[in-house]
């Protein structure tokens, strides 16, 4: 029997309204409901206007719900942005560093903190590039630094791969593997790669649109390190697109 408090986060029949021009309430959100188990890495995918991004807001505490609760047991959660999200104006080392700042952390003990996440993305030889600089993966790896900073028990990702061509995007998937198990954190990834979802995720969340609803919740059994060229992989991305139009119908 699982618990709540094996979950990092857990939704019951979440619903969230916004009201139009004519002040007429409009479900934006309805009845969401899943969990997410500590330690596990889940993707949410769907259709533009599901209300993705409205979720996240939500389980961050930065918006209420209209209706339904949340079980809320993290501490430190952070996010990785689709946009990167970097001060133009400070290079990357502190960059990584600000969310220490923000926390009190004397400089002596921020920029440690920095130096040792930047190595750990792979981009200790460029502390002192400033964002104008750097390539979009390497933007992104530095996104990826500042939130591994506060070391978070939940790490919220916003497409985090949309903006990268092939090559980067794939190193940094690896990467990514790694720091998910060296860390044991929980990830939410928001994402419209169907591929990636599979290749990443222990479940899949699959959301229709208007309002932004969970059609279906998709177990991803492959065993770890995935093999995205075998039949069995094929076979999970052909299932979970034919789940993604049918709410598209």
């Amino acid at each position: 029997m699982t618990h709540d408090h094996d979950m990092t986060l857990v939704l019951s029949r979440v619903t969230a309204r916004f009201a139009d021009e004519k002040k007429n309430s409009i479900p934006t959100l309805k009845d969401i409901s899943f969990s997410l188990p500590k330690g596990s890495f889940v993707s949410i995918i769907g259709p533009s206007g599901a209300g993705k991004s409205t979720l996240m807001r939500i389980i961050l505490g930065l918006m209420q719900p209209s209706s339904g609760e949340i079980i809320r047991n993290f501490k430190r959660p952070a996010m990785v942005f689709q946009n990167y999200a970097l001060f133009p104006w400070l290079s990357a080392l502190d960059n990584v560093a600000f969310g220490l700042r923000m926390d009190g952390a004397g400089r002596h003990e921020r920029e440690r903190v920095a130096r040792e996440k930047l190595r750990e993305v792979g981009l200790a030889h460029l502390e002192n590039r400033f964002p104008a600089a750097l390539s979009g993966g390497q933007r992104q790896r530095v996104g990826l630094a500042r939130a591994l900073a506060i070391s978070p028990d939940l790490l919220i990702m916003d497409e985090p791969f949309s903006n990268l061509d092939t090559i980067t995007s794939e190193a940094l998937k690896s990467d990514l593997l790694k720091i998910w198990r060296s860390y044991g954190m929980t990830i939410l990834m928001v994402n419209h790669l169907i591929p990636d979802a599979i290749e990443l995720s222990d479940q899949i969340l699959v959301m229709g649109a208007h309002p932004g609803r969970i059609e279906k919740v998709l177990s991803v059994d492959l065993t770890r390190p995935r093999d995205t060229r075998a039949a069995t992989f094929f076979k999970q991305v052909d299932i979970l697109t034919e789940d993604i139009r049918r709410t598209l119908e």
